[in-house]
């Protein structure tokens, strides 16, 4: 454990630079006009795996971006580890609540984060962990301490889905055949307490689109005579949920995983400051689903939400206009038993079903997964516990996220793998948000505590 904390205080310029320069790339895979910083991504992603000591690497061509592929391999007989990550980042948008360029990163000093965080895009999420696994390769491959092999595969089309991940796992599952997979691109409860994420929601992501009049029209000339897009759009949202904020689509709960009292009680064992949460975020109180903590509802239960919404004429000044069109994006986070691609039919057959005469309403679904449930007494975790408690010094606690990695359910059909989610970042890095940053500290405990995992897993899969 000294060795590796030595060597990641040595390196620890070296490690912020170079992560530096890869942040200063905007690889928007959601924004065509970033499709050549996307691919640089790739260039600077297979360079770096290159120059940590992968015997290996490759730029793998998909119908989308391509996937970097790298691999060392030490000895047959010995496990292997698949690493799993994404290069590609979320839009920076809105930028001007940014309080420094999203692509230009800098490192701040925060309450949170004392001894700095990097603030950019992809940060956290999930170039800066990410990045962490490569340098810990680094480390093992250049002090001969790695104990197994180890392959790398980074996408660079999460943040739209991986449309192309099952096209190419699926093509090359021998080449991807592992006995674990290992993903840093979730959290940990805190600094002090780290965590383990156990489980993963689901995900429908579906567009909405509600046209009236066959084109925009006076709004004093027509006001009150025909169907407003927009109007109706917003009584037809609010419909969605009722006065206990419980999802009114027929059959949405059907398949819901309930856990039992029991489970519920050891789960609210995790630390949990609901003042902090709320002043964190600034707000006066949390809202959500009845009869469920604020924990349960951002991680055991399935929400609906208008990500967003548009319509109509929102430029300077003002224009009487009743829109022809209005849209809305709408996620849903599902839980185990519920199947993503059933519940985005249920809730296009219910949302055609409330809209009124006067309107068209189109559904068009963008992408989803399945929710995962990863066990505590596999191998994996044991090793990633361990290897958390030889680096901070205290035993993780599992949790369930409210995120979702459709990807995960994906390997285990595909690859029969199981999935470690070893997450270093923090709820409040601002994932997905203006302002994302990653703590210096996180940065560099990530690149300790993975190589041990390594060690871990090898010692008890013998």
């Amino acid at each position: 454990m000294d060795n590796i904390k030595n060597y990641v205080q040595e390196n620890k310029q070296r490690f912020l630079n170079e992560l530096i320069e890869l942040l200063k790339i905007p690889s928007v895979s959601a924004d065509s006009a970033y499709s050549q910083d996307v691919i640089n991504t790739a260039e600077a992603v297979k360079t770096s795996l290159e120059n940590a000591g992968c015997d290996f690497v490759e730029l793998c061509e998909t119908p989308g971006y391509p996937i970097v592929y790298g691999e060392k391999n030490i000895d047959p007989a010995l496990p292997t580890v698949l690493v799993y990550g994404h290069y590609d980042v979320q839009p920076a948008d809105p930028v001007e609540l940014w309080t420094s360029p999203p692509f230009e990163p800098v490192i701040k000093n925060t309450e949170l984060h004392p001894e700095g965080a990097i603030f950019a895009r992809g940060a956290c999420d999930d170039k800066g962990q990410m990045y962490m696994h490569v340098k810990a390769l680094e480390y093992m491959v250049k002090n001969n301490t790695l104990p197994c092999n180890v392959k790398f595969m980074i996408e660079g089309e999460e943040e739209v889905g991986s449309p192309s991940l099952s096209w190419f796992v699926e093509r090359n599952q021998e080449k991807l055949k592992n006995d674990v997979i290992l993903i840093s691109d979730t959290g940990m409860i805190s600094n002090d307490q780290p965590s383990i994420t156990t489980g993963l929601r689901g995900l429908s992501y579906v567009e909405v689109e509600v046209t009236g009049p066959n084109r925009d029209l006076h709004s004093g000339l027509y006001g009150g005579a025909v169907a407003n897009p927009i109007n109706i759009l917003a009584k037809m949202i609010a419909q969605l949920h009722d006065e206990n904020n419980h999802i009114t689509i027929p059959g949405f709960y059907d398949k819901v995983e309930e856990l039992s009292r029991e489970e519920r009680d050891e789960m609210a064992k995790a630390p949990f400051s609901l003042d902090a949460y709320k002043k964190a975020l600034d707000i006066e109180d949390v809202y959500g689903e009845a009869t469920y903590t604020t924990n349960e509802r951002n991680s055991i239960r399935p929400t609906l939400d208008v990500n967003g919404i548009w319509g109509g004429y929102t430029g300077e000044g003002a224009k009487t206009v009743i829109a022809s069109k209005a849209y809305a994006k709408i996620s849903m986070r599902l839980v185990p038993d519920q199947d993503w691609k059933e519940i985005t039919e249920l809730f296009t057959k219910h949302f055609e079903s409330i809209a009124p005469k006067g309107v068209k309403v189109k559904v068009t679904p963008h992408h989803g997964g399945q929710a995962y449930v990863t066990p505590i007494d596999s191998i994996g975790y044991r090793a990633a516990a361990a290897a958390y408690q030889e680096s901070f010094g205290i035993k993780p606690i599992p949790v369930r996220s409210g995120g979702s990695i459709p990807i995960v359910a994906l390997f285990e059909k595909e690859l029969k793998s199981k999935t470690i989610m070893m997450g270093f970042g923090l709820d409040s890095d601002a994932i997905h948000s203006p302002n994302e940053h990653f703590g210096v500290f996180n940065y560099l405990k990530g690149i300790e505590t993975i190589p041990l995992f390594y060690k871990h897993f090898t010692e008890m899969s013998k």
